[in-house]
């Protein structure tokens, strides 16, 4: 869905409660119906979303991982004839480790599963006890005969075969704030829309500092950013979370959502103008060609 080179992007914080990926899936469902009708292309929510961030030693019960990927399939067979790219959390199980991941979902089917690859392991963080990085991980997982086998893997593209111009990748949270992002990889291979699921918590001055850097890293890129973090429902005594959400455009924040108030934000990406700012300058050599045929 874009016109004259323009698609709505909503980054939505759902209502969340930790450890109850039902009622979660039901908060997830109503928001993708709402921003369809209201003219999405693509939707992106926060880090481990059906499940909640904050599950702590939870994360290591199998009945909760089993319930986040029956729900997640929930979610799967509910976006079938709706026309829009839906990126949601979920822990997923692959060879006995459990990955933070994104899942990139449209029109009924999972297009490919996004692994976090910098897990932070300091000060109020400890996902190093329960995920496992996703660096170097290519895994083909089956989703049953319905949805086939799915591709795991860090460095996928997904492309849309109405509007060939855009080209997506996802990064998740911490992945962002290292020196080295996986999205720097993802635009020198052709993406022009960076999707981030996050769990950054609030401490005094980081949203300045996180609106810097999603901004910083859209310009640098030359791309669109979107960024979906928890929010209210998943604070516990150690960390506070705002659903601080932002979308850039080449280092203009076109929309911020308002902190400790859950909803949705949307912004209207100029993706022809991301093309025509990538070949105008001509020190940025960004290869689309490169780019794999992938979804």
């Amino acid at each position: 869905k874009m016109k004259d080179g323009f698609i709505k992007v909503p980054a939505a914080t759902p209502k969340i409660e930790v450890a109850d990926p039902a009622y979660n899936t039901e908060e997830i469902l109503k928001i993708i119906d709402e921003t369809e009708k209201n003219g999405a292309s693509i939707l992106v929510f926060s880090e481990l979303t059906i499940s909640g961030y904050t599950c702590g030693d939870l994360f290591l019960q199998q009945p909760l991982l089993t319930e986040c990927k029956n729900q997640l399939l929930r979610i799967v067979k509910a976006t079938e004839n709706k026309s829009m790219l839906v990126v949601v959390g979920c822990p997923i199980v692959i060879k006995q480790k459990l990955y933070n991941c994104a899942v990139v979902i449209s029109d009924g089917s999972i297009l490919g599963i996004v692994p976090k690859t910098h897990l932070p392991n300091y000060s109020e963080f400890y996902e190093l006890r329960h995920f496992t990085s996703g660096e170097g991980l290519e895994e083909d997982l089956w989703f049953g005969e319905e949805f086939g086998y799915v591709n795991v893997a860090v460095n996928q593209l997904f492309k849309c075969k109405e509007i060939p111009e855009l080209v997506v990748a996802c990064e998740i949270c911490e992945d962002l704030w290292v020196p080295n992002p996986p999205s720097v990889a993802h635009a020198f291979h052709g993406a022009n829309l960076i999707v981030n699921l996050s769990a950054s918590d609030e401490v005094v001055g980081k949203d300045s500092y996180r609106k810097s850097l999603v901004s910083a890293q859209s310009a640098r890129l030359l791309c669109g950013y979107i960024y979906a973090t928890a929010g209210e429902g998943e604070s516990t005594q150690d960390v506070v979370y705002g659903g601080h959400n932002l979308i850039a455009e080449n280092g203009s924040v076109l929309a911020e959502s308002k902190r400790f108030a859950n909803g949705v934000i949307y912004a209207d990406l100029d993706i022809h103008r991301l093309d025509n700012e990538r070949r105008r300058m001509t020190t940025c050599q960004f290869a689309p060609d490169l780019a794999p045929e992938g979804q």
